[in-house]
């Protein structure tokens, strides 16, 4: 089956669109509660473990379902599996609305989780389905700018709405556009017919298998950190189930007929170069979204309006390039722009090794300029040069795998700069108080200006001085952490700029 080479009609570009709007909801939920999770433990009555679990259980349904979004669409046919997926996502975001419980909201999260899932690779599949190769640059601008600018967004819509409302809104807000989205597609989007015969293909036990290898996987990642990795027996019999599941899991795609994914598209070379360096740029994309947040909370103690103006310059950035390197990827070589994309990425972040505790703003400014320009010429080429030549009937597999690894990029680069950062910060801890002693006169003069300024406010001054030193040196320790963080994140980029000289040349 050759490729597309007229525009489709306008009905299917109005679906096009619509199928978009649902992609985009459906990333962005990945992130919107995070900045809220305050709020919702309180209206749930929630434990502090017990409320990770809203992120945390949409994360695991959700990378459960990406790459099963091939066979759905094989067996009930694009604009049907669009459809069950979008009102599925629908009606488990107005769950999650209503829900009186954590446990309640837990498995509805998990709902909405799987549903959406599906939306995200199928729009990607569609895209290359329905519009010619020489428009793919516009056409692949606009995806990766949504799964660019949604995360990057999540957390600053997410506060704002639970400051200007209340949480049960960062739900509800996804009703309407739900039911548009899913009329849209079901009366703009019909362009293949159903496979019922695949049905009786359907390999449950490659199923079974890749939910418990994917979804033991991104438990681990999202917990380990937290529960200092192996030292807790849970992460540790999650791990083993996640290696034995996953060795079963690759054994039963390689030895039987119909698969549940298509792992022999990694053959291809574009493909499988492709899906590497989306994983790495995963670990930035969903890395940074958790980084700045959590550098100016800490450190500057910003709210989260303040937060997200500082956010807000990436998506800027983002959405200003996105058209002009979807335009470039028609007429320049894909791999220079991937090329520089990744040494852009690397560069924005080595200009942030030399934070101080007064960085701010504008110290931040550049910096995301430069990585979210990058990381919008990685995305954009990197998904075209991928998927390109895949035939129509692998692009479903192709791109259930290829969204697959940018979110697994995203919770591996998470759980890692989180272990990293908690070792960095006692690294320099055990560096900066050793040199806080009273044998030093700054010291013994600042302890005493903090005593003076205690006396007659605590009960023991000398006590609060030396605490108030205490979180100083925190302090200092936390942001040379972060420096590290960054430093460690550009040297990743440069050590992966080399994979693009393992493309071979796009037609």
């Amino acid at each position: 089956m050759s490729p597309v080479q007229e525009m489709p009609s306008w009905r299917v570009r109005i679906g096009f669109v619509a199928a978009v709007f649902g992609m985009f909801m459906a990333i962005l939920d990945i992130q919107i509660v995070a900045s809220s999770l305050n709020e919702i433990q309180a209206g749930v009555s929630a434990s502090q473990d017990e409320i990770s679990w809203i992120q945390t259980s949409y994360l695991i349904a959700e990378i459960i379902m990406i790459p099963l979004a091939g066979v759905m669409m094989r067996i009930f046919s694009t604009r049907t599996a669009f459809v069950i997926s979008s009102v599925g996502f629908t009606l488990a975001s107005l769950g999650c609305a209503l829900a009186s419980s954590i446990n309640e909201l837990i498995v509805l999260r998990a709902i909405q989780g799987f549903m959406g899932g599906a939306m995200i690779p199928i729009t990607q599949a569609v895209s290359f389905t329905i519009f010619p190769r020489h428009k793919m640059g516009s056409v692949q601008a606009v995806i990766g700018l949504v799964a660019t600018i949604a995360p990057s967004i999540g957390p600053t819509l997410g506060g704002y709405i639970t400051q200007h409302m209340s949480w049960h809104w960062l739900f509800l807000i996804n009703v309407i556009p739900g039911i548009l989205v899913s009329m849209g597609v079901w009366f703009m989007l019909d362009i293949d017919r159903a496979d019922k015969s695949a049905l009786k293909r359907l390999d449950l036990i490659g199923l079974v298998l890749m939910a418990i290898f994917l979804g033991s996987l991104e438990f681990v990642l999202e917990e380990g950190p937290d529960d200092d990795w192996f030292s807790s027996s849970l992460i540790l019999n999650f791990a083993l189930l996640c290696a034995m599941a996953g060795i079963l899991f690759f054994w039963r795609v390689f030895t039987v007929d119909h698969p549940i994914v298509n792992l022999r598209l990694f053959r291809e070379r574009n493909f499988a170069t492709g899906v590497g360096l989306v994983f790495a740029v995963g670990v930035a994309l969903y890395g940074l979204v958790y980084l700045l947040p959590l550098y100016f909370g800490t450190v500057r103690e910003y709210n989260s309006m303040q937060i997200g103006e500082v956010m807000f310059v990436t998506g800027a950035a983002m959405f200003v390039m996105a058209p002009i390197v979807g335009r470039l990827t028609d007429v320049v070589d894909l791999r220079l722009l991937i090329g520089i994309g990744l040494l852009m990425t690397g560069i924005g972040s080595f200009m942030n090794v030399n934070l101080t505790t007064e960085s701010g703003y504008w110290e931040f400014f550049w910096p995301q300029v430069v990585r979210g320009i990058g990381m919008i010429m990685c995305m954009v080429p990197t998904s075209r040069i991928a998927l390109g030549n895949l035939s129509p009937q692998n692009i479903g597999d192709g791109s259930g795998m290829f969204s697959v690894m940018r979110n697994l990029g995203g919770a591996m680069g998470l759980a890692l700069l989180d272990t990293v950062r908690d070792h960095q910060r006692d690294y320099h801890w055990t560096q900066l108080i050793a040199s806080v002693n009273q044998g030093r006169e700054v010291v013994v003069t600042q302890l005493a200006q903090y005593q003076q300024q205690f006396m007659g406010v605590v009960s023991d001054p000398q006590a609060a001085a030396i605490k108030m030193i205490g979180d100083r040196v925190a302090t200092q320790a936390e942001v040379l952490a972060f420096n590290d963080i960054f430093l460690w994140l550009g040297i990743l980029y440069l050590v992966v700029f080399p994979a693009v000289f393992l493309f071979k040349k796009p037609t």
